[in-house]
């Protein structure tokens, strides 16, 4: 069964998947209103309200109904400067966002997560990950998807050295290990939005390959 959501709340916006999935969004006839907080203003448009600022500040201060909530917040330990400040992006912040998007109404919740997530990994990262997962696992959405995404290609306003450097790598590796460009992985988060089902669901990225074709 499909949905026809009209008004959208995406954080992450100014990141390499989330350029591409606002893209997409705003481009879709029948949403009407996308609400797309973010640090640094975003391009105008007439269906998009754009809060800018410390999302500490204005995420208690956003209004209005939301059908679906899109998260593609994260950061990498390096920008972040600190296990503590990844953290505080990763997980914090994600559960924070999803908190307040399903008291604005919002029954699905769509969010970026890594392959390899898992609260007892051994690896700081993959453990983050997963209990971010595990946090919003017992928010109790009506629906919630994770997705898994592999190796991100794509060209970002920041490069990051270790992603140009595995990137052509990732290429070459099968499976849900393959890399998956960032524009085919917005596609498919907006083709899981259209998607109604209960419950918890994980998308690895194989699938999301897939789905973004």
């Amino acid at each position: 069964m499909y949905l026809t959501p009209q008004h959208i709340l995406l954080a992450g916006a100014t990141g390499l998947t989330g350029e591409h999935l606002l893209d997409r969004l705003l481009n879709e006839p029948t949403i009407t209103r996308v609400l797309a907080p973010s640090r640094r203003p975003l391009a105008k448009h007439p269906h998009l309200e754009n809060p800018v600022g410390d999302p500490s500040v204005f995420l208690p201060e956003l209004k209005g109904r939301v059908d679906i909530a899109f998260c593609c917040l994260g950061t990498t330990i390096k920008l972040a400067g600190s296990q503590e400040a990844f953290r505080a992006v990763d997980h914090d912040m994600v559960v924070a966002f999803a908190k307040r998007a399903r008291e604005m109404g919002a029954r699905h919740l769509i969010v970026l997560s890594a392959i390899g997530a898992d609260p007892k990994s051994s690896v700081f990262y993959n453990r983050v990950k997963g209990e971010m997962e595990q946090s919003l696992r017992a928010q109790d959405w009506p629906q919630l998807t994770i997705a898994r995404p592999s190796l991100l290609i794509g060209e970002r306003t920041e490069p990051r050295l270790t992603e140009q450097l595995a990137a052509p790598l990732s290429r070459l590796i099968p499976g849900k290990y393959h890399g998956i460009e960032a524009c085919q992985l917005a596609r498919a988060l907006w083709r899981l939005a259209l998607e109604e089902q209960n419950g918890v669901r994980v998308v690895e990225s194989d699938e999301l390959r897939k789905l973004g074709k």
